[in-house]
């Protein structure tokens, strides 16, 4: 018998099939890149925090209220009912005129912006502490038992250190907020916090490096925000204001502001 002719069109068909399952196998693995970054962004990305940041507001008439705009004013309360204090132990047992200062600077703004926010506390119906937290009773402690130019060193790098911290969580604020009311809170805080940075720098005894470090080490300022937001109440309760102590002597003619002396050098206590 003589052997049958090969069907030509067979290979051909095989051929063109594999052409086709090699072309569909290069269209998936281009297209596996985008759909999986579709999905990442559907998750995390723009839409998935703008869906975090609606679930988290509540409606004020003042705008929406986000879980960061009650952070942030119950952080600027918290700031003063120790750094007030810690104020007016600068103007007490500082050693210097720059510490001294900065005590006084302290105290009127810290008293100015607590009025502030109690303020905007009321009519946001948000409750406010009366009591510093447990880091900042550490720290008044910590001043408590420091004495002569130890005192001085101790204020200055502390209060620097959370005033660092505390502006970062302002500038956030500020940038984003959607409230009228913790917007202008807002404004006050960074011109208030910059004004102590500057005259905690001028009493010459920060040390930038250990400030880099903690403030690198602490990172974006934490947040203790839940996934819900809470009610806001109609009697956010009582807050009681805070207030520098009477001047015994007060001046019949207050100067709005301190000229700051000139920074002082001093190394850190041994």
């Amino acid at each position: 018998m003589r052997p049958r002719p090969p069907v030509q069109g067979r290979g051909i068909i095989s051929g063109t099939g594999l052409v086709m399952v090699c072309l569909a196998a290069t269209l998936v693995a281009l297209l596996l890149p985008v759909l999986s970054y579709l999905g990442r962004s559907d998750e995390g990305g723009s839409g998935g925090g703008v869906d975090v940041l609606n679930a988290q507001s509540v409606v004020t008439p003042y705008g929406p209220l986000s879980a960061l705009d009650r952070e942030f004013v119950t952080k600027v309360r918290l700031a003063g009912l120790w750094e007030l204090p810690a104020g007016v132990q600068a103007e007490e047992k500082g050693t210097t005129d720059a510490v001294r200062t900065a005590g006084r600077h302290l105290v009127e703004g810290h008293a100015f912006l607590d009025e502030r926010a109690r303020d905007v506390a009321a009519k946001l119906g948000l409750p406010l502490p009366n009591e510093p937290d447990e880091q900042q009773r550490t720290w008044l402690a910590e001043l408590d038992a420091a004495r002569g130019r130890a005192f001085d060193w101790t204020f200055a790098n502390t209060l620097r250190v959370a005033h660092g911290r505390v502006f970062s969580l302002v500038a956030q604020v500020r940038a984003g907020t959607r409230n009228s009311l913790v917007r202008a809170l807002a404004d006050d805080a960074n011109s208030t916090v910059l004004d102590h940075i500057r005259v905690l720098e001028a009493t010459g005894l920060v040390d930038y490096d250990a400030l880099a470090r903690e403030l690198a080490a602490s990172g974006t300022p934490s947040s203790t925000r839940s996934s819900a937001p809470p009610g806001l109440t109609g009697d956010p309760g009582t807050v009681v204001p805070l207030s520098p102590p009477p001047d015994p002597n007060p001046d019949p003619n207050p100067a709005p502001s301190y000229a700051l002396p000139p920074a002082a050098t001093s190394p850190p206590p041994s």
